[in-house]
């Protein structure tokens, strides 16, 4: 799926989604490996509310490649703290 696409994808119905996948794209997903690509877009096709639960953690997939994309996702997003002296 070309980069388009993925981002019109990863505009979602829930705000909280969408400051979290967008950005993904924009910033990671070009890096992945392709089996990490593919799992990303089969990620995609999951409802909203499942989505939600998985990046929320108050679910986990069964499957481990979205298991694996979704650890990919959480540290993505893990910036590190500036401690200002």
């Amino acid at each position: 799926m070309n980069k388009n696409r993925l981002l019109w994808a990863s505009r979602r119905g829930m705000l909280e989604l969408d400051l979290i996948l967008a950005p993904f794209v924009e910033d990671v997903y070009d890096s992945l490996e392709e089996d990490d690509k593919l799992r990303f877009e089969v990620l995609l096709e999951s409802e909203d509310q499942t989505l939600f639960m998985w990046f929320m953690q108050r679910e986990e997939p069964t499957d481990p490649n979205m298991q694996r994309i979704l650890q990919i996702i959480r540290d993505s997003r893990k910036k590190p703290v500036k401690v200002h002296s």
